[in-house]
């Protein structure tokens, strides 16, 4: 348990450190996430930090329960109100924070934070590798994993291979890259071209953008 904590610490305090000397005109960019700048994933990020259980509870009952809409009203409104270093500085002074996800444990959580991490500095072109360790941790080992089912990428006929790591998935027509690419892909994420290599590259790939 404590190895995994410690990842977990590790992982935000590096994220810290790289939003904190991010230019502020770089926290309007566009991440991974469909509708969501810099400012609003890391608002999501440090969503569990900055509420209670109760405020928690009370915004997601305003949404009727429905999780998505509450976490994207929340990030919205949030980014709106808090300036980048004090969302810079609610992932560093956080990095110890005991926050786990509904039925995901600590592993949900370095899950959360990986994947949300990558969701910025993928289409930001910044350098920041995930050591293999915690990649380990989250990727799927099945292709009938709850991870792979609740993002709903269809993953039919299409074997996932590593190209920095021994890991793979599924079978079919093959898709290389990164493992740390082939999880977000997992995730449902377009990745940005020349990221992915193999027959299937180009279902995973956003168009290239107009010159």
């Amino acid at each position: 348990m404590d190895d995994i904590r410690d990842m977990i610490a590790a992982q935000r305090g590096e994220l810290g450190e790289l939003l904190a000397g991010l230019p502020t005109a770089r926290w309007d960019e566009p991440t991974l996430c469909a509708g969501w700048r810099v400012r609003e994933t890391v608002a999501h990020i440090t969503m569990p930090f900055r509420y209670s259980g109760r405020r928690f509870a009370f915004e997601l009952a305003r949404s009727r329960g429905r999780f998505g809409e509450m976490a994207d009203r929340l990030a919205r409104r949030d980014a709106a109100v808090l300036a980048p270093g004090e969302l810079a500085e609610a992932v560093h002074s956080n990095v110890g924070h005991p926050w786990k996800p509904p039925g995901g444990g600590f592993q949900g959580a370095l899950a959360h934070d990986v994947i949300h991490g990558m969701d910025i500095t993928v289409p930001l072109g910044l350098e920041h590798a995930i050591p293999e360790e915690r990649l380990r941790r989250v990727l799927p080992g099945s292709v009938s994993e709850r991870s792979v089912r609740y993002f709903g990428v269809d993953v039919s006929g299409v074997e996932f291979r590593a190209d920095d790591m021994d890991w793979s998935l599924g079978s079919g027509a093959s898709l290389t890259g990164t493992a740390g690419d082939l999880l977000l892909v997992l995730c449902g994420r377009s990745l940005p071209p020349g990221r992915l290599s193999g027959e299937a590259s180009g279902r995973f790939t956003r168009p290239q953008a107009p010159a």
